[in-house]
This record gives C-alpha cells, structure tokens and sequence, in this order.
C-alpha cells in the first residue's frame, strides 16, 4: 500500500468492513501468544510431570544397562521386544507434554479469535509466490518488525544459555559420569531454570505483540470518506435510486386511485384544491370508502373523470379538506363524517330513483 493511499484512509472501519475481514480469515493473530502458551505448556510439563516421568524412564534406562544379560539380542523377536519396551517408557515420557501442547496450543488459538473454515486462504495466488511482492512484503514496516521481535529472542535465549550454563557447567559435567537419574534431575533443573527466564520474556514480548498486532490490523482496514459512502450507499440503499423508486411507486398508487375513480358513489371537493372519491355500497361496506383523492392537478382530474361518467360532483370545502387529511385510500370514512356523508349519499340515490321515474 502506497503512503497516498494511507493517508486517504482517514476513517475507522465500520462493523460491516470489521465483519467481512473476520469471513475471509483476516484476523489478528500474535504469533507470540502461541509460542508462549508452548512454554508455558513445557514448563508445567517440566514442574508437574518432568519428575516423576524422568524416574521411570531413568529405571528403565539403568535396567536395561545395569542387567544387561537379561535382554538378549539373538533375533529379531529380541530386538522387537527391547524397541517396544523402549518405545512404552518413551510414550510415558512424552505423552503428557504432547497433551499439554495441543491443549495450550488451542487454547491459544481459540482465544485470539474463535475458528473458522475459510477457503479464500488456501486459494492459491500469483501474489504469493511473486518475488517482488515477496521482497515488498520482508522489507515493509511489518517485516522488520517481525525481525525486531525475531532478533529479540535470539537474543533472548542466547542470554539465557550463557546466564544458565555459567554456574553449572562443571556441575553439569560431573553429573554425566554420575547415575542416569542424577543425570535427568540435573539437566531439568537447568532447563527449568532457563524456561522461567524464557516465560517472562516472552510473556512481555507476547503482550506487546498483541497490542501491536490488532493495532495494525486495524490501521490496514481503515476507510477512505468515499468507501464509508459507498458502503453506506449499499447498506441503505442509493439516494437516488431510492427517490426514483418512491417516485415510480408513487406514480402506480395514483394511476391505480384514478382508474379506480368510475366506480365511485360521489366526489366532494373543494372547488378546485381538493376532491375526495367516495363509493358506498351495501353488499361491500356499511360505510362509504375512499377511493380516490387528491390535490390541485389530480383533483382536477378526479372531478373530470367524475363528469365524464355521471358521478356528482358535490362542492363542500371544509369536508373536502377534513376528509382529504384524516382519512387515507382504501379506508372507510371515520364516523365522525357519517352525518355529511349520509346526506349526500342520500341525495345521490334520490337523483337516480327520480332519474329512473322519468325514464
């Protein structure tokens, strides 16, 4: 990434960016947590198990050299015999440590970030095997920071080995002409020592690498104000577009109210600004419903269709807007209109019972 892209990204990342990291196995990781829960797996291996599984293996060692004639190599059944009970004593030994690993290994892994199966990291691609991006990735900010670190406990343990060994050099000489015994509680003294050492450094250096870990990662996710926008865009949908929707929707709704229009009982308008569309019927409703109103240019055309199939058209202002306010399409009329409406009502099928006298 380019310093200008880096300073275009001035925005923190949203939840949805956060979110789509997380799906495609980009996730922070600290490498260091996981080799410090390994030490500190071996170190209660060595507290806890060391002792009493280093005193069997020294009896099955000092067994098998002390009384020799006792195991027999004349064929190859003897051989299988000396190799499998080697084999059990050494599966003693090290199986309490291989549990402690795995275990502490997962525990590690699990409480960084919970698992999940992502194919988009074993997807193979050009960038990683490209040498150039592979020189971009040793020689950028990341990587000399993972040499930092990397150099750090080089260092570290070369310490611990001078620091460890300088006091008990001789000692540890002396003890290998001693019993087999001697042998693994003197080195597991040592190694203990130097495994406290490496738990505190690496322990700190782990800390650190968490904090500067998701720092980073969360700095490689930021957001340019236009990326924010366009997410914001996808998530709410365009402005535009949205508006060009509601613009359509709005068009179907009143084609559909004005065809709807010949079917209505009577109008009542205000002579030009308002006009409300009522049918009434007894076999649909026992009260009038709205069928169609509107205001200026549609209420013009609603009195129009009215004209042109007969409806009466009956002039009451304050009615007309009452009515056009409270009482939406498709709805019945509230009672309190019952009183005006049914007078109207009335009046309308008056009209037509004279109209069918005179015929």
């Amino acid at each position: 990434m380019s310093d200008e892209d880096k300073d275009s990204k001035t925005e923190n990342p949203t939840a949805k960016k956060l979110t789509e990291a997380a799906e495609k196995g980009n996730v922070p990781v600290s490498r260091e947590v996981t080799l410090f829960a390994s030490i500190l797996a071996f170190y209660i291996f060595l507290v806890f198990f060391l002792p009493s599984s280093a005193a069997r293996l020294g009896e099955t060692l000092k067994d098998l050299f002390e009384q020799p004639d006792q195991w027999t190599l004349e064929n190859s059944s003897d051989m299988v015999s000396i190799s499998s009970h080697l084999g059990w004593a050494m599966t003693a030994f090290l199986a309490p440590a291989m549990l402690l690993f795995i275990i502490f290994g997962l525990v590690s892994a699990f409480g960084q970030n919970m698992p999940s199966f992502v194919l988009e990291r074993i997807r193979p691609q050009a960038g990683r095997v490209s040498p150039t991006k592979g020189f971009g990735r040793i020689y950028s900010g990341p990587g000399f920071v993972e040499f930092g670190k990397s150099l750090f406990k080089v260092m570290v343990v070369s310490g611990i080995m001078v620091i460890a060994l300088r006091s008990d050099f001789y000692g540890t000489l002396d003890a290998m002409f001693s019993d087999p015994q001697i042998i693994l509680v003197k080195l597991s003294a040592i190694i203990r020592k130097m495994v406290m050492i490496l738990i505190l450094s690496i322990g700190v250096l782990a800390v650190i690498d968490v904090l500067w870990t998701r720092y980073h990662w969360y700095q490689e996710l930021r957001m340019t104000k236009q990326e924010v926008k366009d997410e914001y865009k996808q998530a709410q949908g365009d402005p535009i577009v949205k508006q060009r929707q509601k613009s359509v929707a709005r068009d179907r709704a009143r084609r559909r109210m004005i065809n709807n229009v010949p079917r209505a009982t009577l109008v009542i308008a205000n002579p030009t600004h308002y006009a409300v569309a009522l049918r009434y019927s007894r076999e649909e409703s026992d009260a009038p419903i709205v069928v169609a109103k509107g205001q200026d240019l549609i209420a013009l055309r609603i009195r129009e269709i009215a004209e042109a199939n007969d409806i009466p058209v009956f002039e009451d202002p304050p009615l007309a807007r009452s009515m056009f306010a409270q009482v939406s399409v498709d709805s019945v009329i509230p009672p309190v209109f019952y009183k005006a409406v049914a007078e109207l009502v009335h009046r309308v099928y008056a009209s037509r019972s004279r109209q069918k006298r005179t015929r």
